[in-house]
């Protein structure tokens, strides 16, 4: 089945590489037109060069509150419109025992990771979505929803995206909101695990493999298309079966 989302305009964080990256190009395959974001400017000319659809970019710090709304302003500029937002970018400045986490690099990783979509969908909410609904889609991680050793902080942060995008279909409806925990996926952000963890839990998968930035773009097309408009609310797990490894026979 081809999923279509021509005529519509989509909004993206985190754009010039991994998951983010991947998740444009699929939107502009499927007819959308694109704003490119993440922080440099010639990483994002890079990427539009590469997808060759209709694109623009604006370079913007997700944590930066005012960029944020500069860049929906641009969007609205150039397309007339926001459709879907999808708030991907994000950071983690910390690794280690969460008690053991300072001031700055908490701070840090709140103001990307959370504050960051909250404003942005606030943004997009007030310049488009509440007289034009449209789809929020926000990217947490499976550690939201699970206690692991060293990531304790970062999954603060998408255990709260998770509750936020619950709140939020909640609250804006019918604009849609959605999310995906993906698992480990092969990408520059998770490369540290990727490397030294990577061939022990894609053994230990069903799949048998580590997750591609593409298969979240898979998945994110779907959500955000008009093929999924009774769902809202909901974050889907997308690991390779690593949440049913202890219950296979």
């Amino acid at each position: 089945m081809e999923i279509s989302l021509k005529g519509k305009t989509a909004l993206v964080t985190g754009a010039s590489r991994g998951i983010g990256k991947a998740i444009a190009k699929s939107f502009v395959d499927a007819g959308a037109q694109v704003m490119l974001t993440s922080r440099k400017e010639d990483a994002l000319r890079a990427v539009a060069n590469e997808i060759k659809g209709e694109t623009a970019v604006f370079a913007a710090n997700t944590g930066d509150l005012e960029q944020g709304q500069a860049c929906v302003e641009a969007t609205i500029e150039r397309f007339g419109k926001i459709d879907i937002l999808v708030n991907n970018a994000a950071t983690n400045p910390y690794y280690g025992e969460t008690l053991g986490v300072d001031s700055s690099r908490f701070d840090k990783t709140f103001q990307v990771n959370l504050k960051g979509p909250l404003f942005w969908s606030q943004a997009a909410w007030n310049a488009s979505m509440r007289n034009n609904p449209g789809v929020i889609l926000n990217i947490a991680s499976v550690g939201g929803l699970r206690a692991e050793q060293g990531l304790g902080v970062y999954n603060l942060t998408k255990a709260a995206i998770i509750h936020l995008t619950s709140q939020l279909a909640c609250e804006l409806g019918p604009t849609r909101v959605v999310g995906i925990a993906p698992g480990l996926v092969k990408t520059m952000f998770a490369s540290v695990l990727v490397e030294n963890f990577g061939d022990r839990l894609a053994a230990a998968l069903p799949t048998k493999r580590l997750g591609e930035p593409q298969d979240i773009a898979n998945l994110a097309l779907f959500l955000c298309s008009d093929l999924a408009s009774w769902i809202t609310g909901e974050t889907y797990v997308i690991d390779g079966g690593a949440g049913v490894r202890s219950g296979s026979m």
